[in-house]
């Protein structure tokens, strides 16, 4: 455990809670967490479980590797598994998302993996998201349609890409097509790539081979920023939408009579 001292100590700092505040959230002293970061004592398998999910980050990257030089905003990469700091806080110790906003879109392929470029982006909370670290994308076109043009989408980070579950959209960063928000199937083990379709099916599926992919953010929510207009709303435009889309509407025409 050659890291595991001052990992909890750094760790802790970032999160912006005291020893005593980690000693009652972990159920154990204060002088139990203070002899851990000062390397007078090594935490038990149950309390490494703990931390890993306190810090939400495996045990295997808090015992093995020095995350000192990691700041709130930045990552560490452990082999080619991309690992994510997700603690910004606010006062309340909600978690903080940060907006990639629409003009700032194209350069996020070169400031992902910068701490300065993410800690300039704006921020919001949601109180009602899952645990885990979010971020907000802009959507550009309808490739994803109902999703409008302009909306946002607000994604789960994904450290593992073996929990990328077929079926399910996701916001991609790639090495080759940038930022694309689409509906992923899992073909890793297949042929190590990801397929990627439009909800929309004037555009073609195609296929991103995994080490192009930097990062992946699974869906939770999205944001509208325009308003349905009332045509959008009628039945006969929703039937419209849905043709287009390729999803088979006999049962509903039938039932609309």
């Amino acid at each position: 455990m050659i890291f595991i001292a001052t990992n909890i100590r750094h760790l802790r700092s970032l999160k912006g809670v005291t020893q005593q505040s980690l000693a009652i959230d972990l159920g154990i002293t204060r002088a139990r967490v203070s002899s851990y970061e000062e390397g007078r004592s090594a935490p038990t398998i149950e309390t490494l479980i703990q931390l890993s999910d306190y810090f939400k980050l495996p045990i295997d990257v808090l015992v093995r590797n020095d995350l000192s030089k990691a700041t709130d905003a930045s990552f560490i990469e452990i082999g080619n598994q991309r690992v994510l700091f997700p603690i910004q806080v606010d006062d309340s110790n909600d978690n903080l998302i940060e907006i990639v906003p629409v003009a700032a879109s194209a350069g996020y392929l070169a400031g992902y993996d910068d701490p300065e470029y993410i800690e300039q982006l704006s921020k919001i909370k949601l109180p009602f998201l899952p645990t885990g670290k979010h971020r907000a994308f802009p959507i550009k076109g309808d490739s994803m349609l109902p999703m409008k043009n302009g909306a946002f989408v607000i994604g789960k980070f994904i450290e593992d890409r073996r929990d990328i579950t077929s079926g399910k959209t996701y916001v991609l960063v790639t090495l080759n097509d940038g930022m694309v928000y689409k509906r992923v199937y899992n073909q890793i083990e297949k042929n190590n790539t990801l397929k990627l379709v439009s909800d929309n099916n004037a555009y073609e599926p195609y296929e991103v081979a995994i080490d192009e992919v930097l990062e992946i953010w699974e869906f939770t929510c999205s944001i509208n920023t325009q308003e349905y207009t009332e045509d959008e709303l009628k039945i006969s435009s929703i039937i419209t939408m849905f043709n287009t889309l390729g999803v088979e509407l006999k049962a509903l025409e039938k039932s609309l009579k």
